[in-house]
């Protein structure tokens, strides 16, 4: 696993030692280099995150349509040893053909995949060496001379070598030689998604992970809700389906991200207790909280475990999060006294009531970790008002500071922690970080909310970014990816712990822009029809989509109505506004998606009707996606995820793919 437990950050002193060995001369490029291939090549390689050290060589090497990716071979070894040492050279082998594409998109070369043999100059080698320790699980070797030669102890650490080539070509085919070993000081560099509530796209969660591969971040938090079959009560929008799932941990694979899924509890659980007031606690007053499991009921527990188990099934995972977070928000243990009880009945008459929350978030470590898998938890839970102790071997997340439980006394405890600081989150139409301030201030992962450590912290696994929903309707999911952009190359190169690249930020953002996205980012199609005017129609019926009259709040429906048109136009954000018009003249009405139930201020409900409302350049909800097949097109509203389709009564409503596909329309130009 990518970021196991116990993994150790290696000596400065021995990178600083590696980095420093000078290797021998290295013979001239048969292509004489440009003066600015030149000075290039004298110079430490520009990539993020910055490499740990870097050795000129002599000249440049051309990369052209002779070379080749050479491959670890496999090996032949006994029967019994097989499984364990095959895999890594699987990985490798496939992780080969994901270089090549990138390649390919990079720089235009189509280079051939071929599994060892004697390497050719101008070759690209991939070499796996389980000996070479002061790697350790993710560094790499990257030499430049009459070839590119990447060498890692690990798949992983090979993969991340060739991200490094991707960056060091920065679209050209030319490499200068030299010679680096880095390796990252921290095991866990991440990024968090809170869809949670709303469903995010999974062409999104796509781009985000090549964009994490590209920068070497290689753990991926997520929190979404698993359809489910178990308890069909909790199945309301924005679920991913089991497929959906696995594709999502097929990607994360693929692009070596350790995923860490997440169904919150025993607080924010709303998501699944909206249908099962049985579970939800109640106060002293008999008002129940939908957002708050009763840990005092056996079935609670139950419900909880079973939901997990459930979802295990289809994340690949070796972690489970539950959350832990916020369960009194907004109110206190006094208004529950059955929890004081229950804990004073099992733990005794000095215990706390959160004696019965550290005792449900125990329960369900043991759990967790009866299916070999680590739990980990937000710390806010966590203020020192118990009795009973938290299990040592949770991982902790440590996002906001509480007085008697600050990371040092985590850290004392033998908890390992992750710094998930509140600085470090962009909330969805809300605040964003400030990555200026946190890279000019030379802000590393010991600067926690509330304390900052210093001196060796082994049990330090690293940072994470996180993307929170608050207000969901305000934004759009592409700009909260461009508000990403710097930050995700911010994290990167903190947790990576080298040398910054650049002295200043705008240093920093101007390398960032140099180098730019993941290569073949910009192959991705989301405005796939010019500007202008179109009848929407069903593809074999006279069927348009049309409005039900031309008022504010109208229905939108599929009927036969010829004169039926809508202005189509890009928004900058890569959607689509949708313009009524009327008798050849454009209306101020725009498709739009208010009806049903909320949340977060995004329209989630499945069935609701969509309307024509006034135009308004800000408001999110009349963006639309359009996805072309053929000759058709699907409508997908930018906010609630949701696919224009119809009702038995020829209404236009929003459906969730798995139960009604979009309606297919065909689009003809005015």
């Amino acid at each position: 696993m990518r970021a196991g437990r116990g993994r150790r950050r290696w000596a400065v002193c021995l990178l600083a030692a590696l980095a420093l060995f000078v290797p021998p001369a290295l013979p001239a490029s048969a292509h004489a280099p440009t003066s600015a291939a030149a000075a290039r090549a004298a110079a430490t390689p520009e990539v993020i995150p910055a490499l740990t050290g870097w050795t000129a060589g002599s000249g440049t090497l051309q990369l052209q349509q002779g070379s080749r990716i050479v491959s670890p071979a496999a090996k032949r070894v006994p029967a019994e040893r097989a499984p364990a040492k095959r895999a890594p050279i699987k990985r490798a082998q496939a992780d080969a053909a994901t270089f090549a594409d990138d390649l390919a998109a990079a720089t235009g070369l189509r280079l051939p995949v071929v599994s060892g043999g004697e390497p050719r100059a101008g070759d690209l080698v991939l070499r796996l060496d389980p000996g070479a320790r002061e790697l350790g699980a993710e560094g790499y070797e990257l030499l430049v001379s009459d070839t590119v030669r990447i060498t890692g102890a690990t798949d992983d650490g090979l993969f991340l070598g060739t991200r490094t080539v991707l960056q060091m070509l920065h679209g050209q085919t030319v490499l200068p030689r030299g010679r680096t070993v880095d390796v990252p000081q921290y095991p866990e560099r991440g990024v968090g998604v809170c869809a949670c509530y709303i469903h995010i796209s999974m062409p999104w969660f796509e781009r985000l992970m090549r964009e994490m591969s590209y920068l070497k971040l290689n753990q991926l938090w997520i929190e979404a809700k698993v359809a489910s079959d178990d308890y069909p009560k909790t199945k309301f929008w924005g679920y991913y389906t089991k497929d959906e799932i696995r594709q999502l941990s097929a990607m994360a694979k693929k692009y070596h991200i350790t995923l860490v899924p997440e169904i919150n509890s025993p607080g924010h659980i709303d998501p699944y207790l909206q249908n099962h007031p049985e579970l939800q606690l109640t106060d002293s007053s008999g008002a129940k909280s939908p957002s708050r499991l009763d840990i005092t009921r056996p079935e609670a527990y139950s419900f909880y475990t079973g939901l997990l188990d459930e979802a295990l099934t289809v994340w690949d995972t070796p972690y489970w999060h539950m959350g832990a977070d916020e369960y009194m928000l907004g109110s206190d243990y006094a208004a529950y006294p059955q929890i004081a009880a229950y804990a004073k009945a099992k733990y005794g008459a000095s215990a706390t009531p959160q004696d019965a929350f550290i005792d449900f978030v125990n329960r369900v470590n043991a759990h967790v970790r009866a299916d070999g898998r680590t739990l980990r938890i937000w710390n806010d839970g966590l203020t020192g008002e118990n009795t009973i102790a938290l299990d040592k071997n949770i991982d902790v997340e440590h996002w906001t500071p509480e007085a008697q439980q600050p990371p040092s006394a985590l850290l004392a405890q033998g908890h390992q922690v992750m710094n998930s600081a509140y600085s470090l989150y962009l909330i969805r139409g809300g605040s964003k970080m400030k990555t200026q301030a946190l890279y000019d201030s030379d802000w590393t992962p010991l600067r926690f909310e509330g304390e900052t450590l210093t001196g060796p912290q082994p049990q330090v696994t690293g940072a994470k970014i996180t993307m929170w929903p608050d207000f969901a309707s305000e934004q759009t999911e592409n700009e909260v990816e461009a508000d990403a952009f710097m930050p995700l190359r911010f994290i990167s190169q903190a947790t990576w712990g080298s040398p910054k690249p650049a002295a200043t930020y705008t240093g920093f953002a101007d390398l960032a822009n140099r180098l730019g996205h993941t290569p073949g980012w910009n192959n991705v199609t989301r405005l796939p029809l010019k500007d202008g005017t179109y009848a929407l129609t069903l593809p074999d019926s006279a069927k348009r989509l049309t409005t039900a009259g031309t008022t504010q709040g109208a229905p939108a429906k599929l009927a036969a109505d010829p004169d039926a048109t809508w202005a189509l136009s890009a928004t900058p954000d890569g959607y689509y506004r949708i313009r009524a018009v009327r008798g050849g003249t454009t209306t101020g009405n725009c498709l739009d998606m208010v009806s049903g139930r909320r949340y977060l201020g995004a329209p989630l409900e499945a069935g609701a009707t969509i309307t024509q409302q006034s135009c308004s350049d800000n408001t999110r909800t009349q963006r639309w996606q359009l996805t072309t097949k053929g000759d058709t097109v699907t409508l997908v509203n930018a906010i609630s995820q949701l696919g224009l389709a119809q009702n038995t009564d020829g209404l236009a409503v929003q459906m969730p793919p798995d139960t009604q596909p979009p309606t297919a329309l065909r689009p003809v130009a005015r």
